[in-house]
């Protein structure tokens, strides 16, 4: 069950009494999933703020002290001598359980876990533990937006993002502290995510967290079981914008920038597609992604 400290948050800071017990078990995981580069880190960081309620946003780099990361190596270095970089298929769906009970014991209260993995198996075994889980929240992006943030955070050209986004049994690269990641595809993931509607689940698209915060936000809030006051939000909300998250970027760096990318916070709008990609591009990407574009009101005009 969610109890009355928020997950991961030390007694003796202010966090939100919850309204009702939305999940059922005591420490276990709430995903916080969507495919790369589509708001996760936003959301996090709106998470954090409204949890913790501090008197200035709380710093940029904390946030993977509030929400563990599902390929953060430290956690599989607790089971294995391999590096991260050596990790295998195999070796991963063997070490995630284990991985995925520690992090379920790392707070007294549930746990919030960024992942980009879809929702599905690897090698026989589930990547999220549903033993281990107590719901989710899924950030969708539109993927003609999500190609140009793809593209910069991964050193990629355009053309180039365009089909890596579409390769069916699309992996993560591992690095030294990362392991590697399930991606799939943009639409086997979102889909993977969303298909099947379910009471645990909740979906936000990050077009909505732009353009309708306080409700949107509000939303997200409710799912959890929360009923903070609406000064809260507006705090919370305030804390965690773009403008906030990229000045803290500015000021103090970010520890989950790409080496291939300026800034991890770019610009932080929607339809910037519409004059960075090409009519082809547009076309292309609607080829490879359209059933699921349709879903979420993402087709363009004409398609």
């Amino acid at each position: 069950m969610l109890v009355s400290r928020g997950p991961g948050v030390a007694s003796g800071i202010p966090c939100l009494a919850f309204s009702e017990l939305l999940f059922s078990l005591m420490g276990a995981i709430i995903w916080l999933a969507s495919f790369p580069k589509s708001g996760n880190t936003w959301m996090r960081a709106f998470l954090h703020n409204l949890l913790r309620d501090p008197d200035k946003p709380v710093p940029l780099n904390e946030l993977n002290k509030f929400t563990l990361g599902d390929s953060q190596y430290a956690w599989y270095r607790q089971f294995t001598e391999k590096p991260a970089t050596d990790l295998t298929l195999e070796d991963l769906a063997a070490l995630r359980p284990k991985v995925h009970r520690a992090m379920m014991g790392a707070h007294p209260d549930s746990v919030f876990v960024k992942t980009h993995g879809y929702l599905g198996a690897s090698k026989g075994a589930a990547i999220h533990t549903m033993e281990c889980t107590a719901g989710g929240i899924y950030v969708v992006r539109n993927p003609l937006d999500v190609t140009l943030s793809y593209a910069d955070h991964f050193g990629l050209g355009l053309d180039e993002a365009i089909e890596a986004m579409a390769v069916e049994g699309g992996l993560s690269q591992a690095t030294d502290g990362q392991v590697i990641e399930f991606l799939n595809s943009w639409s086997t993931n979102v889909k993977s995510w969303t298909q099947v509607p379910n009471p645990r689940l909740h979906v936000v698209r990050y077009e909505d967290m732009l353009d309708k915060p306080l409700k949107t936000f509000a939303g997200v809030a409710r799912f959890l079981g929360l009923n903070p006051p609406r000064r809260r939000i507006e705090k919370a909300v305030k804390f965690s914008s773009f403008r906030t998250l990229k000045k803290q970027e500015e000021e103090q760096g970010f520890q989950e920038r790409s080496q291939h990318s300026k800034a991890f916070f770019r610009a932080g709008k929607r339809d910037q597609w519409k004059t960075l990609l090409s009519e082809s591009q547009v076309a292309r990407i609607v080829e490879l992604q359209g059933e699921q574009m349709a879903r979420f009101g993402y087709l363009p005009k004409g398609f």
